[in-house]
């Protein structure tokens, strides 16, 4: 994604919903991945069914923490691999999202204009 330059004019405010969308669609993608990883990997190393292995995905990644206990030693290895990973994907995609925010309003603030 490239940012204006300080020197250049922020762009209007339907150019920014419209990067304030792709922004969003990518984190959701990434979510979407990050989800479907933890699936499988809680299905193949935790031995869990397919629904059980989503709840177990989707809760590590929420942040909640996890609902079945893992039985295999791979699946302990697994859970504890996924829970550090959701964790930094969390504040990765936190930031992207924010990402544009705090670039309109930092740009706003050192935006010099030619006519002042």
């Amino acid at each position: 994604m490239r940012y204006e330059h300080r020197r250049q004019k922020p762009i209007s405010w339907e150019q920014f919903v419209i990067r304030l969308l792709r922004s969003a669609l990518f984190a959701a993608a990434l979510i979407g991945v990050a989800l479907a990883a933890g699936v499988w990997g809680y299905h193949f190393f935790g031995d869990l069914p397919w629904i059980d292995a989503f709840l177990n995905a989707s809760m590590i990644l929420g942040g909640m923490g996890p609902v079945d206990p893992m039985q295999t030693e791979a699946g302990k290895i697994f859970a504890g691999c996924y829970a550090l990973f959701s964790g930094l994907a969390f504040i990765g995609l936190a930031g992207l999202l924010f990402m544009p925010i705090a670039h309109r309003l930092l740009h706003h603030f050192h935006y010099e204009d030619e006519e002042r």
